[in-house]
């Protein structure tokens, strides 16, 4: 190699990041020993930024476009290293080239689940994850605190970083906006709104990113889901929450019974699995019994209450009203007080039934029906 091809060599006259994959986010261009020469070529392509540095302090910056570097385009490089105007030699700095484009496969998820406390259940844990969308916005900052001296930064790098600070995220929102346990799934697209909200006034200032959209799944714990899922609390259906602690309650017995017919069709069980299941079976047939009387008689309290309260006709008969049974078209109809079939033209053949009569029998034989019937004057008594 001769000398002119040597010095060549050591000279960078060409500066350019030629990049097809989307997940990295900063390259340093690799001068290793060599210098760039006066009037070298920079290309920064679209989606691009490049930052110079020299001696670890942030000189000149560059978008998109085809530039030459001489002291003219370069004024913060001349003022550090005292350049006179139109200077010759090479010098030596460091080039980042900043990806400014979205970076869309960025997978989050909290680590541990996050404690919430919830009015009809208590202590609830929940977990999320989801995809995030950032973007480098601010090339000074994201190079002072998130790349430093590395040569390259991956997408990969900062997916860490952003899973702690979204799950941060994710419980101050969750405290913040004291939203139920069972309304978290039903509001997923509102809650990634504001949970994008929190997370972009985190790492703006501090990585210089932007958090442009993120897509979050909202898991409960297998109890909850459960209960939702067989529909233990009917309060769930009408209220949308669950409103009482019977309901709970219930909750509670299922899970226990659940568990009690688990242990006694294990197979291992030997024995005393099988004498554990028909002590199960007859515990559980008795209070299913009960709880279905129970829930007979508040129905029933209920129902009442609320045909009253509707505007519904008034109390039944009186006890000592008698009512019959009427034969009408081959079958009966009924029961009517006397007062009911003072006007459907009943006739004297037509069969009435009653508890206090042994079977049906003609209306003009029965006392309490007379009066329906017009009165047959006796016969005159004979003249002397």
């Amino acid at each position: 190699m001769g000398i002119m091809d040597r010095v060549r060599g050591e000279l960078v006259d060409i500066i350019e990041w030629l990049d097809d994959s989307r997940s990295t986010m900063a390259w340093r261009f690799p001068r290793y020993n060599n210098e760039i020469k006066n009037g070298a070529q920079l290309i920064v392509r679209e989606g691009q930024e490049a930052l110079f540095v020299y001696r670890g302090q942030l000189a000149d910056r560059y978008g998109p476009g085809n530039y030459q570097l001489v002291s003219e385009n370069m004024p913060i490089m001349s003022t550090l290293q005292g350049w006179p105007h139109g200077f010759k030699s090479p010098f030596r700095s460091e080039v980042y080239f900043i990806n400014s484009r979205p970076i869309t496969d960025l997978r989050w998820g909290t680590p541990n689940p996050i404690t919430i406390r919830d009015n009809d259940f208590g202590m609830v844990q929940v977990r999320a994850n989801g995809l995030c969308v950032v973007r480098v916005v601010d090339a000074p900052t994201f190079l002072r605190q998130v790349i430093g001296t590395d040569s390259n930064v991956d997408s990969d790098e900062i997916a860490e970083l952003l899973r702690r600070t979204i799950s941060t995220a994710f419980s101050e929102m969750l405290i913040e906006t004291g939203v139920g346990a069972i309304d978290l799934q039903a509001r997923q697209r509102e809650l990634a709104a504001k949970l994008q909200e929190y997370v972009q006034s985190k790492i703006a200032q501090q990585y210089g990113l932007a958090c442009e959209a993120i897509e979050m799944n909202i898991s409960l714990p297998d109890e909850i889901t459960q209960a939702m899922t067989r529909g233990v609390a009917r309060g769930v259906e009408e209220k949308g929450y669950y409103g009482n602690v019977g309901d709970m309650n219930r909750f509670q017995q299922g899970r226990a019974a659940d568990s009690m017919l688990g242990a006694a069709t294990n197979e291992g069980g030997g024995g005393a699995g099988q004498f554990m299941g028909a002590g199960m079976g007859m515990a559980m047939g008795q209070q299913f019994a009960q709880n279905f009387q129970n829930q007979q008689g508040q129905g029933a309290q209920q129902q009442g209450a609320g045909q009253q309260g509707a505007g519904q006709p008034g109390p039944p008969p009186l006890p000592n009203v008698p009512a019959f049974h009427i034969e009408k078209d081959g079958q009966s109809a009924g029961p009517f007080r006397v007062e009911q079939l003072r006007g459907m033209n009943l006739t004297p053949d037509t069969l009435v039934w009653a508890p206090s009569l042994s079977e049906w029998t003609p209306a003009g034989q029965v006392p309490a029906l007379a009066s329906l019937f017009g009165q047959t004057p006796p016969p005159l008594p004979p003249r002397a």
